[in-house]
């Protein structure tokens, strides 16, 4: 699919935050089939938008970037949603930018098809297998999620894995099990991020009767024994 058939939610022209160690510009690509209730990007959510951002536009954009920033983050959303994301990295890279990838793996064998183009790539695990269609609302989102971080780890792709802490104290309990697991399964580098509410059905997450989830600071300690590079965000 051409690139122009890209729906883009979403432009941030500088940051440092989005991939490590790099001048970078991020493009959120629209739509999501997921729904995990924490979710701090409602708005990317939805398949169409109204306010779509035209390729032409981003692509304008690039060309008085080249020599400036030195990379390009799809995000999302879940970018991999997209058939027209191929051209599209194609094409940015083809400019001279390194290509970063934010993705919740939830297609991995569109992740395999990536895989050459891709430098650097961000990827969330939420939980455990077992525990992701209480997170995301899908049934098998764990296996395919799981799935695509073990072909990443393969691929030697350089890779972040991160996990937001869970608001509800049941997911969270299971945070030592999963940090272990994801160390088991070769993960180096590793980031532990706090849960932020944005959204009105945010604001009271926890479960009637569950305590308060521990803040990440709590494995802090865990993550720098098992991981290379261990952040808490």
């Amino acid at each position: 699919m051409d690139k122009e058939a890209l729906r883009i939610g979403g432009l941030t022209s500088l940051t440092s935050l989005d991939y490590p160690g790099e001048l970078a510009a991020v493009i959120f690509c629209q739509g999501c089939p997921w729904r995990c209730a924490y979710c701090h990007n409602q708005h990317l959510l939805p398949s169409d938008s109204a306010s779509t951002i035209p390729w032409g536009q981003i692509e304008a954009f690039l060309e008085r970037r080249q020599g400036l920033l030195d990379a390009v983050v799809f995000s999302g959303g879940e970018p991999t949603l997209q058939h027209a994301l191929p051209a599209a990295l194609g094409q940015v890279k083809g400019m001279g930018f390194k290509i970063g990838l934010h993705t919740a793996g939830i297609y991995p064998e569109r992740l395999w098809v990536l895989g050459p183009l891709l430098d650097w790539v961000g990827l969330d695990i939420k939980a455990l297998p077992e525990d992701y269609p209480a997170v995301t609302g899908a049934a098998g989102a764990g296996e395919r999620a799981w799935r695509s971080l073990r072909l990443l780890v393969a691929t030697g792709v350089s890779l972040e894995v991160r996990t937001t802490l869970p608001p509800d104290w049941r997911l969270a309990r299971g945070m030592e099990t999963l940090m272990r697991r994801l160390a088991d399964a070769g993960v180096q580098d590793y980031a532990l991020q706090t849960h932020r509410a944005t959204h009105p059905r945010h604001e009271d997450p926890r479960t009637p009767g569950f305590p308060t989830p521990p803040p990440p600071e709590t494995y802090a300690k865990l993550g720098e024994a098992l991981f290379r590079r261990f952040v808490l965000r």
